[in-house]
């Protein structure tokens, strides 16, 4: 990985991110308004973030924001057809279907495609955009599909993009499960009680050519539960079995693993089942985080953006805190990172897991 950009409530960039969390500050806040008839916790852009291009719906403006960062910083001012563009997502423009009264747009701008091909085009590539939208496995599935893209030499470049803004149809659908938290979400600890949403768009910059200063992307893999439309796996095998296959191909062992960035979205049955799989990979001493604390969930930005923070966690040797987590909550006890501190990172471990029972793993490894 090459180049990234944070687009999220914390910063419009990478650095402003980092450094919000190196502070100790979340995105998540009280907030009031058409998503919900009562108050609620979340990580939301305000109003400072909205653009005057109204050619473009708000999705399409933060991936084309986050994505244009990223490219400057790689240098890629003029795509060839080497270089190639994914956007990961889980709804994208679904927020159209909501406000009829609202300004119209063409009816397939609620396809993802259609936003990928918009960004695309307006980012000067030539090649045809992908999609991945796997639930909240999305962006990390993503990156996935990058790294194998370019390890089959169909691209020297990919740039991937992943974002969501939360709607009502977002939001109604996590309360119908009662998975919205009172409160800020507190992962992996006793007292969580569901999710706090967020919103974000997330780059990274993928390059055969590897440079001196680049983390590599070294072994990834997905599994599913078959359990239930919306219930993780009660065993935690499934993601065991994602994280056991993304060791084998990056060539390393557990036991040689710095660090694990964990989806831990603080629902009681998500942290739960990730624990069980972290012991079923004998992994259960590393030092292990969850983000969710100052992003929310993200969805198709999620994945995504908690690489990138491990990336820069690497780089800088730095571990961050999950906010929220006090008293340990799961069965089986994981290593739960409570403060800020330093440590020598080269392997680390991303996981996520989502709706249908979907699981994947990553791998990334600095020299």
């Amino acid at each position: 990985m090459v180049a990234d950009n944070i687009y999220s409530p914390l910063g419009r960039n990478t650095r402003d991110n980092i450094d919000a969390l190196k502070q100790g500050r979340s995105g998540i806040q009280l907030h009031s308004g058409n998503l919900s008839s009562g108050p609620f916790y979340a990580s939301l852009f305000d109003a400072t973030y909205k653009m005057e291009d109204e050619s473009k719906t708000f999705f399409e403006q933060i991936v084309l924001a986050s994505a244009m960062d990223a490219m400057n910083q790689a240098d890629i001012r003029q795509p060839d057809n080497r270089t190639g563009f994914i956007l990961s997502s889980t709804k994208g423009n679904i927020s159209l279907i909501e406000n009829p009264q609202g300004k119209s747009y063409p009816e397939n701008k609620i396809a993802l495609h259609t936003s990928a091909s918009v960004v695309a085009r307006e980012l000067g590539f030539n090649s045809e955009p992908l999609v991945v939208s796997h639930a909240c496995i999305s962006g990390l599935l993503a990156m996935i599909t990058g790294m194998r893209l370019i390890q089959a030499g169909l691209y020297d470049t990919l740039v991937i993009t992943g974002a969501d803004l939360i709607t009502t149809f977002i939001f109604s659908g996590f309360l119908s499960f009662q998975a919205i938290s009172r409160n800020p979400c507190k992962p992996f600890d006793a007292e969580r009680d569901g999710i706090s949403l967020g919103e974000a768009a997330a780059t990274v910059v993928l390059s055969a050519n590897k440079r001196p200063e680049a983390v590599l992307l070294s072994g990834g893999s997905v599994s599913n539960d078959a359990n239930h439309i919306s219930g993780p796996s009660r065993t935690g095998e499934e993601l065991w079995l994602a994280i056991r296959r993304s060791l084998e191909q990056a060539g390393i062992d557990a036991k040689e693993i710095d660090f694990i960035s964990a989806h831990g979205t603080a629902t009681r049955y998500n942290d739960e089942m990730e624990a069980k799989a972290i012991h079923l990979a004998s992994m259960e001493k590393i030092p292990l985080n969850s983000l969710k604390g100052y992003y929310g969930h993200t969805l198709g930005a999620a994945g995504i953006l908690e690489s990138i923070v491990t990336i820069h966690s690497m780089k800088e040797n730095i571990l961050f805190p999950t906010l929220g987590f006090s008293t340990p909550g799961t069965e089986l006890p994981v290593n739960v990172v409570k403060k800020i501190s330093k440590s020598d990172l080269h392997r680390t471990l991303k996981t996520a897991s989502g709706f249908g029972g979907c699981n994947a793993a990553l791998i990334m490894i600095k020299d």
